[in-house]
């Protein structure tokens, strides 16, 4: 059912924080200024328009998300025909700078060799084991006349580092064809850690199976704008997609068909093996969903002892939720779930097992209770952290546990309480308001694809909220990071996937990464308009939301709706 659009209006910043915000909304203005000229401004019936100008030199920091500290100073750094990718001579260095030059070569049509030898006016990558404040994920960018140099002390940190450096230059670097120079970076630095440690998105293969290749293409998508997790939602009513060995009929028979009534598909164990290694060379975990005791109609047609009367249900093709559950006192109900989850644990290297738990209306409360008291220490046994929707804490999450928060503004507080309280005990969070934050919801009533049950979601109402202070009563320390599913009852394409997920999923990858001080929508929606060239470029079919004052290259794919 179509819900009305909750009313949001921002808080009138104080006259100190509107100063404080000038200097960039300054930069931000200029920039766009020189990309748009022309009046290549418009919302998103004026159409790409001729090809705009990009400034020769982009603002230091003007990039999605903001970075925690930007010092301009001096002169840009130039990418030239005779630059090298320098770095500190190991392993993890050596990765990240291939990777670097993969991207730059193309449309540089330079050769940029990675060297282990110091060489004049470089890009150098470096780590550092004195610096620790950095952590896992932070990085070092300085730029100058006489080189560039990105340091970290782990190799995320240097990956994440050149996601900026890529924001930095223009965004024709990222086409496959050699563009024109030049190829400059402006000077300072820019010292940059994430807010939050859990910057996810979800993408559902279950509702509409999604091939490898298109799942690679949002991963390489994603990790341009810093997110660090993909949850994978491989199981539900409507399909199951992920190979299993000792129940081989989930993946032959149950995920055999989709919404609709399509072909449906599964990957197999080498191409699943294959998808977590791609993730991981971007520095992305999957975090791998097996949805119980609900959502499971393709498990229990596939196999009729899961079912309490012994009778295998039809394939499911519908869209409803809620109607399935496994049989919780059988125990050929727990031998299943020590099978598939030891087989798919084995399969995933990350710290993460995802066991759903949401929507379970066709399961009583008690053996809800009794299913995770069950399941709960087989996820533990095979050598992972439970992680459930939020409706794990009505039962007793385990220690280390963390709940995805997936309610709306107009969640009952007394729900709202019962989450609070679990964070409040020890369950770490990870927040994905449906009315913010689900990347499946309408835009607005004239949106073409998506669901409206949580309202219309635009690109404002998606970004301007804090996690930190969203959820009353659960304080900021457990609050693990933040997470944008897809859903995809009616998504099926690489179109459908770029139009629905972006412009919102920058906006919650800033939320996660950068600083509370930082958020400011006005800054943020010129910065965000800045994207629409590089989004074109990398063939990103993006909605031009009338909300923000989108910039064009004018070229190629990626116009939007």
């Amino acid at each position: 059912m179509s819900q009305p659009r909750p009313t949001v209006r921002a808080p009138r910043p104080s006259r100190s924080s509107r100063l404080r915000r000038l200097p960039r909304l300054l930069g931000a203005v200029l920039l766009l200024t020189a990309v748009t000229a022309s009046g290549a401004i418009g919302a998103a019936a004026a159409g790409p328009g001729p090809a705009a100008a990009e400034p020769a030199v982009r603002p230091l920091g003007h990039i999605v998300p903001v970075p925690a500290s930007v010092e301009p100073a001096g002169a840009p750094f130039t990418l030239t025909s005779s630059t090298r990718i320098a770095t500190d001579g190991s392993r993890q260095a050596r990765a990240v700078a291939e990777q670097l030059a993969g991207v730059l070569r193309p449309s540089t049509g330079f050769a940029l060799p990675v060297t282990d030898r110091p060489s004049p006016g470089a890009v150098r990558l470096r780590l550092d084991a004195g610096e620790r404040a950095l952590g896992d994920e932070g990085y070092r960018l300085h730029s100058a006349p006489g080189g560039l140099t990105l340091t970290a002390y782990r190799e995320a940190g240097l990956f994440r580092g050149v996601q900026t450096l890529r924001q930095q230059l223009p965004s024709r670097v990222e086409r496959d064809t050699v563009q024109p120079g030049p190829w400059r970076v402006a000077g300072g630095t820019v010292t940059d850690t994430p807010r939050f440690a859990w910057r996810g998105a979800m993408l559902d293969v279950s509702r509409h199976f999604l091939e490898a290749a298109q799942v690679k293409r949002y991963i390489d998508h994603i990790a341009l704008y810093k997110i660090n997790t993909l949850h994978l939602h491989l199981s539900d009513d409507q399909g199951w997609r992920i190979a299993v060995d000792s129940w081989p009929r989930l993946a032959g028979y149950g995920g055999s068909t989709e919404v609709g009534g399509g072909p449906g598909g599964h990957y197999t164990k080498a191409q699943y093996r294959d998808l977590v290694r791609y993730a991981a060379a971007r520095h992305i975990e999957v975090v791998p969903e097996i949805d119980m005791p609900g959502h499971t109609n393709a498990a229990l047609a596939s196999y009729a002892d899961l079912t309490c009367d012994g009778v295998a249900p039809p394939l499911y093709t519908g869209t409803a939720v809620g109607f399935s559950s496994l049989c919780v006192p059988k125990e050929i109900t727990y031998d299943f779930v020590d099978d598939v989850i030891g087989e798919i644990a084995a399969l995933t290297p990350g710290r993460y097992l995802h066991i759903g738990g949401d929507e379970a209306h066709s399961t009583s409360h008690e053996d809800y209770v009794a299913f995770m008291e069950r399941v709960q220490p087989v996820v533990a046994r095979h050598g992972k952290t439970v992680v459930g929707w939020h409706q794990l804490t009505g039962a007793t999450p385990a220690e280390g546990a963390v709940a995805q928060y997936w309610g709306l503004d107009r969640t009952s507080a007394a729900e709202k309480e019962r989450v609070a309280a679990a964070a409040r005990a020890g369950t770490r969070l990870v927040l994905s308001p449906a009315d913010r934050t689900y990347l499946d919801m309408k835009y607005d009533e004239n949106t073409e694809l998506g669901l409206s049950w949580a309202g219309y979601v635009e690109v404002r109402r998606s970004y301007d909220w804090d996690p930190g202070g969203y959820l009353a009563g659960a304080p900021e320390s457990a609050i693990a990071g933040v997470e944008a599913p897809l859903w995809t009852e009616t998504v099926s394409s690489d179109a459908d996937i770029d139009r629905m997920a972006f412009p919102r999923l920058p906006g919650v990858a800033e939320l996660g990464w950068s600083p509370a001080r930082t958020h400011d929508w006005e800054d943020y929606r010129l910065r965000l308009a800045a994207q629409g060239p590089r989004m074109e470029a990398l063939g990103i079919g993006y909605h031009r939301s009338p909300q923000v004052p989108w910039a064009s290259a004018g070229a190629g794919a990626g116009a939007g709706e």
